[in-house]
């Protein structure tokens, strides 16, 4: 792995890494068709850079106008794109089409390969997941950037599964389980878990996922709420009701907060009280971005005012 000399243009350690696609967003609705930059990692970065958080995102963004789109969304919400984030080629695109009840369908025209950059500071929280960790060749190398990783920083993982992206589902659940094996906290939408472990409930599923190493499993719900499970706690935490406008980018707001509860909580670990915490601030930022268009997730003073 090449070390830059600066994880960040202070040159200072950042406090999340995120790996993983960023890509445009084409949206079909009966409105019409608009574009705006998305991807689950880079989703997760952006919501991050909102939030106040000093991040920085390792992607694959081509040279054209779209992958120009993006890099000026994510620096405009503090995102540090890393070394290598910018191979030739084009960007990457996922169109989503909204049903009339806000919810979104996908397909995809996805290229992911990049050179597993780390900064020469290890941030405190590693983040990856979605297309990124299953479709190769990249994903050879977010798996080893995590090994390398993972003895210094806290591990965070999204599967954001995508079965159309997928070989065989014993391969997917292979390639899953051995990430989780790298990681601490995991989050995966109960869409995952169904498709991932068709013969198990939420609860099974979340125990499945701490035997096999994690810290913390956080399986989400819509409307439902959210799951959250350590080994010593279970948790159910209720959504916030909202008026849907669409659910696109809601899970990844949900783990940019996570993430910011996680960098924020103190000496208490991943005591009964701190989940709580996590599960509510997550709640309300899914919430606020469920009530506006794409992929917009909360500031920092807007999900505090919510908060309060």
């Amino acid at each position: 792995m090449h070390n830059p000399d600066a994880a960040s243009p202070a040159g200072q350690a950042l406090d999340v890494l995120v790996v993983g696609e960023a890509l445009t967003d084409i949206v079909t609705s009966h409105e019409g068709t608009t574009e705006h930059p998305g991807g689950s990692p880079a989703n997760v970065a952006y919501g991050l850079g909102r939030l106040g958080v000093n991040t920085g995102l390792l992607t694959a963004l081509g040279n054209d106008d779209r992958g120009a789109a993006i890099g000026r969304h994510l620096r405009d919400a503090g995102v540090t794109l890393l070394p290598g984030s910018g191979p030739p080629g084009r960007t990457s695109t996922a169109t989503a089409t909204v049903a009339p009840d806000g919810s979104a369908s996908y397909d995809f025209d996805i290229a992911w390969d990049i050179q597993p950059v780390v900064p020469a500071l290890v941030p405190t929280i590693v983040h990856t997941g979605s297309i990124a960790t299953f479709l190769a060749p990249g994903a050879d190398a977010v798996k080893s950037l995590l090994q390398q990783c993972r003895p210094y920083a806290t591990v965070s993982y999204d599967p954001n599964i995508r079965p159309a992206l997928l070989g065989s589902h014993a391969e997917a659940v292979s390639i899953f389980e051995d990430l989780v094996h790298l990681t601490n906290i995991v989050k995966l939408s109960d869409e995952d878990a169904h498709w991932l472990y068709p013969d198990q409930d939420l609860d099974q599923t979340a125990t499945h996922i701490l035997h096999l190493g994690a810290d913390l499993a956080v399986i989400t719900q819509g409307s439902s709420g959210s799951l959250l499970a350590t080994p010593a706690t279970r948790m159910s935490i209720p959504a916030v009701e909202s008026k849907v406008v669409d659910t696109i980018g809601a899970g990844d707001s949900y783990m940019s907060a996570l993430i910011l509860g996680l960098l924020t909580r103190g000496t208490d670990g991943l005591a009964p009280a701190v989940l709580e915490q996590l599960g509510r601030t997550a709640a309300m930022a899914a919430a606020i971005t469920v009530r506006r268009a794409g992929a917009n997730p909360p500031t920092a003073d807007e999900l505090r005012s919510q908060l309060q």
